[in-house]
């Protein structure tokens, strides 16, 4: 068996240490709780989630086996915008043209930026393309019925801080943050019509590599989720956020841990509506499409952990800030 073999085990471990303290500290009475009607919930919760993520992630899978077989490197290369404003404006916009959540943008990300795509790219249109969609605008419009200001705060932010990283990235990631090389996973691209037979077969065999190789992510991510739901009182959730700073945590926090698709969050974050302001209902909404629990593992299994750490660091630093300056100008 290869050295790195533990390495692979590693964020179930370091996953499993994170949720076990939490049920254990928030929820005193999780011994009791571990009965038939319990564990059914936890079934529940977790086949609710896992469904949930699971077509965007196999959309993701099959556009990213796609772009393998007919996108050339070079084709890619010359898309690029040199400019690197003009380039997060085009990963912005390439988010709107992709309506794919955030689980299904991963696998993509991962093939485009093996294409040439450059990092800082490739970052806002990971964290814009979750968010800034047709699909999650209408559905974020339809939870906050007669709150336009919710709406425009949930995108515009968003936008910000996707371009702000973007361009972070830029200046201060020099090096590919991808955890193998490109070569690893280069596949010849099919050159004429006779060889559509080897084509379809390169196909199905790369989605179902990358499907198994993001999907063991998914599946540890939405297990854990469901456990922390189902062990924790709501009501002891609520009594962390009764501040007006641990607010703000709380609901970062919740939409870490709930690690909802962003189709479906903003009508679990419209049922906080009449006990949070509207600084710390829009950190959720834009948190958990950006970062989530299961995303952060399908994050690790791409590119290196300082890469993961120090965007993550990011993102929960800017969105913590321009919550605040949102709470201030919407009422």
């Amino acid at each position: 068996m290869p050295k790195t073999m533990p390495l692979k085990l590693l964020p179930l471990f370091l996953s499993s240490a994170f949720a076990i303290p939490v049920i254990v500290i928030f929820s005193p009475h999780w011994l009791s709780m571990l009965q038939s009607s319990a564990l059914q919930q936890l079934k529940t919760v977790f086949t609710g989630i896992f469904l949930e993520a699971l077509p965007f992630m196999l959309a993701g899978v099959l556009l990213s086996s796609l772009v393998l077989l007919f996108v050339s490197e070079q084709w890619v290369r010359r898309l690029m915008p040199s400019n690197p404003f003009a380039g997060v404006l085009f990963a912005v916009l390439l988010g709107i043209l992709l309506p794919i959540c955030e689980c299904g943008l991963i696998p993509v990300v991962r093939r485009l930026m093996r294409k040439g795509m450059p990092t800082y790219i490739a970052v806002t249109f990971m964290l814009s393309g979750p968010i800034i969609n047709p699909i999650v605008f209408a559905a974020t419009v339809m939870a906050f019925p007669g709150h336009p200001g919710m709406v425009a705060a949930r995108f515009g932010l968003s936008f910000t801080i996707a371009v702000i990283t973007g361009l972070l990235v830029y200046v201060f990631v020099k090096t590919n943050p991808l955890k193998r090389p490109v070569q690893h996973f280069s596949a010849p691209a099919p050159q004429t019509f006779n060889h559509h037979h080897r084509t379809w077969k390169t196909f199905f065999v790369h989605s179902g590599d990358e499907l198994i190789d993001m999907g063991k992510y998914l599946i540890i991510g939405c297990l854990l989720t469901a456990a922390i739901q189902t062990f924790i009182y709501r009501d002891d959730l609520l009594a962390i956020g009764s501040g007006p700073v641990l607010s703000y945590a709380f609901m970062m926090s919740f939409a870490y841990v709930l690690s909802l698709c962003s189709t479906s969050d903003a009508f679990v974050a419209s049922s906080f509506i009449h006990s949070f302001t509207a600084g710390p209902l829009i950190s959720f909404l834009v948190l958990g499409p950006m970062l989530d629990f299961k995303g952060t593992l399908m994050l690790w299994s791409t590119f290196r952990l300082p890469f993961v750490i120090g965007i993550g660091v990011v993102i929960i630093v800017l969105v913590f800030i321009g919550s605040v300056l949102v709470n201030s100008m919407v009422p």
